[in-house]
């Protein structure tokens, strides 16, 4: 019983140790650059928005609860990530198409969240599938490879459902750049 509480203590901490600037090492500015390119170039080829987090640590206050609660980390991970979504506004789009990239680094886990329109059309086999092949090159240290291929998952699966306008060119409901945290 013991084991429990010492293996949250050590998950507490690896939070509190990785920060912004472990995102910043993960997804240096060429990757950024390049991921913000592979959004752009995404975007053009359905009407969805996409966005991609890359967070180093929960905050405390999810920690806490972690801890005094008990709250298991993978439910955590995924709260955390459906408010990421609500505050860099994915929900927020006019067709309601927007899709959430989030990768937890103290945790190693990802999270890929649709919004309504998206999950109606889209399996949720297939975000499973998105999601172990992303898993299977973060765990080889194929970072770069398994983001920008994530993104290419997300502009295959959101292309047939989701066209894009044919009356000229439509505003860019949401930055490209990932967001580091």
């Amino acid at each position: 019983m013991a084991e429990q509480p010492t293996r949250a203590w050590y998950a507490t901490l690896r939070h509190l140790w990785l920060d912004e600037r472990d995102a910043r090492r993960a997804v240096p500015p060429a990757l950024a650059e390049r991921l913000r390119e592979r959004v752009a170039a995404s975007e053009r080829r359905h009407s969805g928005q996409l966005r991609i987090c890359v967070e180093g640590g929960l905050p405390p206050s999810y920690l806490w609860r972690h801890l005094r609660w008990r709250v298991p980390m993978p439910k955590l991970v995924h709260q955390r990530a459906l408010m990421l979504f609500s505050r860099l506004h994915v929900w927020d789009t006019e067709h309601n198409n927007g899709v959430l990239i989030y990768l937890l680094l103290a945790e190693r886990r990802i999270e890929l969240v649709a919004d309504r329109a998206v999950a109606r059309r889209v399996d949720a086999q297939a975000w499973s599938a998105l999601v172990r092949d992303l898993g299977e090159a973060l765990h080889h240290g194929r970072f770069e490879q398994g983001l920008l291929q994530a993104v290419d998952g997300v502009t295959e699966l959101l292309a047939p459902h989701f066209r894009p306008a044919d009356d000229g060119p439509r505003p860019n409901e949401l930055p490209d750049e990932p967001v580091l945290r």
